[in-house]
């Protein structure tokens, strides 16, 4: 019990260091694009991450809990059921969908990783906008990083996330064979 928690704790630390990192460097970039100033650029690429990063936890956090509390409503197995019986899931996808206890742990569906990342980008750009706002004391240049930055961070997030799900997916299943 103790490892596993450990193994969670540092995975949850490297995911979110990773998700700073990256952060980090496409901010800079997309700051310095903009203003044409490195040193707004680099105090808007140290500063925002670190805003965001935070907000990243909280919306990382609310994601994991509302999969869960899908997990154990059955919520999911009561769509695809009802998805079955008119036919739109067939037999195939449902065996391909459900794991060993009635979930999977395959990638989310295209639709979980569109809506998942649209609510990571309208926290992505607020926090922007009033962070660049604050360095630079310049609206428009604000409104332009709040708009650019997190549509360029939203596409790097999707793919940061989707290694993430499949690396915790093959961690499950390799913990799932040991066991």
């Amino acid at each position: 019990m103790v490892i596993a928690l450990a193994r969670s704790v540092r995975s949850l630390a490297l995911k979110i260091a990773s998700y700073g990192a990256m952060h980090l460097i496409v901010a800079m970039l997309v700051a310095f694009a903009i203003t044409r100033d490195w040193r707004m650029a680099l105090a808007i690429g140290v500063v925002e991450p670190f805003f965001q990063t935070i907000a990243y936890t909280f919306h990382d956090r609310v994601w994991h809990r509302i999969e869960r509390r899908r997990m154990r409503s059955g919520m999911e197995e009561t769509a695809e059921a009802f998805t079955a019986r008119l036919d739109v899931m067939n037999a195939d996808e449902q065996a391909r969908a459900h794991g060993h206890h009635g979930h999977t742990h395959a990638l989310p569906s295209f639709k979980k990783i569109a809506v998942k990342t649209v609510t990571y980008g309208m926290m992505h750009f607020v926090v922007a906008v009033l962070v660049a706002f604050a360095i630079t004391r310049d609206i428009q240049a604000a409104l332009t990083i709040g708009v650019i930055e997190p549509l360029v961070q939203m596409i790097f997030f999707a793919l940061h996330d989707r290694f993430w799900t499949a690396r915790e997916a093959k961690r499950a299943s390799s913990t799932a064979q040991a066991a």
